[in-house]
Order: C-alpha cells, then structure tokens, then sequence
C-alpha cells in the first residue's frame, strides 16, 4: 500500500518557503519540488519563479503539500480574512496520481483549517476541474461574474 504525507505548514510556510522541508520538517528541497510541480501538472502556474513561490507562500494563511515519500505530488494553499471570504488557490495533484483521492485530501485540509472553516464563503477559480469541486459541495457563483485585471 503506497502511503501518502500530508503536510499542514504553518501560515505562510516558513520551512517550506526558506528551507524547502517536507515531512518530518526534513529539508527536502521542497521549494524546486514545488516549481517542478507546477511546471509539469499546472499550466496556470508553469513560469513561476523561486523569488515568486516565495513571496506566494509568504503570503498564504493556510498552505498544505502532499508526499509520496520524497515526492511532492499535490499542494494547495488558501487566503482568508479569517470571517468573511476566503479563496482556495493552486490546488494540484500529480497527474499520473489524479483520481485516487489525493486532491480531495489536499482541498478537505485546506477548507478544515481554522482561518477556511470559519468564513462565511469560500472561492475558487479552475478552468477544468469544475467536476471535482462540485463534489466537494462547491458551485456555480452565479450571478457573480470572474473579472481580470491583468497588470
């Protein structure tokens, strides 16, 4: 049986963010296993820098990763005014690892985090997986719109 670690980092993911640690707070190089993460199983997130994950990371209230052993195979992080609103945010999974419960581990810690569970609503935004977070209880914001403002 394949067991997996999920890592609940503190807010803004100190260890993870300055000295990559994964489980066990074991350095682990966590920070390129993050990007390499991304760039493989994220097309939203594929040219992300270090300097980037860094200050993203810094500014999470609730960010959890998931290992296979020294494989960092999904990740999510959350913001919240802590009442009101908050946002889920690059969730991913491995894709060779989609479909075996994984994202539903990394979403069901992150919405169980006390600065998550408290708000009154939480968001997110996916292009794809719109099927997967229904079953999480999420739905359509309607007749609330997603606008862009890209800098």
């Amino acid at each position: 049986m394949t067991r997996y670690r999920l890592v609940e980092h503190a807010p803004g993911a100190p260890g993870l963010r300055w000295f990559g640690m994964g489980p066990d707070l074991r350095p682990s190089r966590g920070l390129l296993k993050l990007r390499r993460l991304f760039q493989k199983h994220a097309f939203w997130a594929q040219d992300r820098s270090f300097r980037e994950l860094q200050r993203m990371l810094a500014g999470s209230d609730v960010v959890v990763s998931l290992w296979r052993g020294k494989r960092l195979v999904g990740f999510g992080r959350a913001t919240s005014d802590g009442i009101h609103r908050a946002v889920l945010w690059d969730v991913v999974v491995a894709g060779d690892l989609q479909g075996r419960g994984l994202g539903r581990r990394v979403v069901e810690a992150l919405l169980s985090a006390p600065a998550i569970r408290q708000a009154e609503r939480v968001y997110l935004m996916t292009t794809n997986s719109a099927g997967f977070y229904k079953q999480l209880g999420f739905e359509p914001a309607a007749p609330q719109q997603l606008l862009v403002r890209k800098q």
